[in-house]
């Protein structure tokens, strides 16, 4: 059927609407113009909402981030002078880090690290921190003070008289040669640090073999099984080793679990999503601790980024095998070193292979 004017009927099927005349196409092109650009301004709008909602914190953690990491580096002590001279040092391995902490017994604060010779002071606390390329684990290996080696250019002697005599330098020099392994960054800490780092952190959780009374502090008691330390009370647990049998082995464990409880206080959910704590826990670090001058703020965050999530069962602690006591030529009491066993630890470090040669227990049950 043929419409008047000689078109098709619009109201039947196959039907066409009749040209509209120019005012009213013109009309219908702006109409769509301006419904497109309120589309593109709504879209905008979302957009910068998302920049807004999602940029923005990110770029705001990530100042806040940059800040403290610069407050660290402002407010830490760096020895000058860290390692040995570069000949004879054993070569690094590939992804994998070993960090030295060295805690002083001086009660002076930290002014003889910083000078890099001797100290006329002894190490009371030595820890070799090994973190593997493949970051399965942490290891952190404790070799106990009185361990009778080789010293360079002094002879055999117990352990930490290398810092009294040769101060960081010749410590580092000293215990890469017990293991064979480059030390890549050095840390020395005060005892007054680990009392205040574990405020900072809202208490560090640590486990005891046994209940014991402090006699080195009194008035200080402590349950087998966890324990929170704050304070002058973590001083106490770590420096304590008259109340048992074992002594020194004791008191290296006590040690392992506080380094063990802070290190999970450091990469827990309460600390990283708490800035107030973080900023606490990362001054409170930097006024007690000297380190080399390579450990800057970016370094140790590039590490604690790469264990996010770390299960706290993948932090490992052990004693370097020992052989048990006896006495020196010159009558002083000493530890004596397992070959056999540290000969399979020196071979796990270059292998980069310790943890899993911690787990087939080729070390020993890790306690001596």
């Amino acid at each position: 059927m043929t419409a008047p004017g000689g078109g098709d009927d619009p109201l039947l099927p196959g039907g066409s609407a009749p040209e509209a005349s120019a005012p009213e196409a013109s009309a219908r092109r702006q109409g769509r113009r301006r419904s497109e650009r309120r589309r593109r301004r709504r879209l905008w709008i979302w957009i910068t909402a998302a920049v807004l909602v999602i940029v923005l914190p990110v770029a705001l953690v990530g100042g806040y981030v940059l800040w403290l990491g610069s407050s660290f580096d402002d407010t830490v002590e760096r020895i000058p002078d860290a390692f040995p001279d570069e000949t004879g040092r054993p070569p690094a391995v590939a992804g994998a880090t070993n960090f030295l902490l060295i805690g002083s017994d001086s009660r002076s604060g930290l002014r003889d690290p910083l000078s890099g010779g001797a100290t006329g002071e002894r190490s009371d606390t030595l820890m070799l921190v090994h973190i593997p390329a493949d970051r399965s684990g942490v290891v952190v290996v404790s070799l106990m003070r009185d361990l009778w080696v080789p010293i360079p250019g002094h002879g055999e002697a117990k352990l930490n008289a290398a810092y009294s005599w040769g101060g960081v330098p010749l410590t580092v020099q000293t215990v890469e040669g017990l293991l064979g392994a480059r030390i890549d960054h050095v840390a020395v800490v005060d005892f007054g640090g680990f009392g205040d780092l574990a405020t900072a952190l809202g208490g560090v959780k640590v486990w005891s073999d046994q209940a014991f009374t402090s006699k080195n502090m009194p008035g200080y008691s402590f349950e087998k099984g966890e324990n929170r330390l704050e304070g002058s009370a973590a001083l106490a647990f770590v420096r304590e080793r008259y109340s048992f049998p074992d002594a020194d082995y004791q008191r290296v464990r006590n040690q392992q679990a506080f380094v063990r409880g802070m290190l999970q206080g450091f990469i827990s959910t309460q600390t990283l999503s708490d800035p107030g704590r973080t900023q606490s826990a990362i001054t409170t670090l930097a006024r007690h601790v000297a380190v080399d001058k390579g450990l800057t703020a970016s370094v140790a965050a590039s590490l604690a980024l790469s264990f996010r999530g770390l299960a706290p069962d993948a932090i490992h602690t052990l004693t370097l095998p020992t052989a048990g006591t006896g006495t020196s030529p010159d009558g002083q009491s000493i530890v004596r070193v397992d070959e056999a066993r540290v000969e399979v630890l020196r071979k796990a470090l270059v292998a980069d292979d310790v943890v899993p040669t911690l787990k087939r227990g080729a070390l020993g049950d890790g306690r001596n």
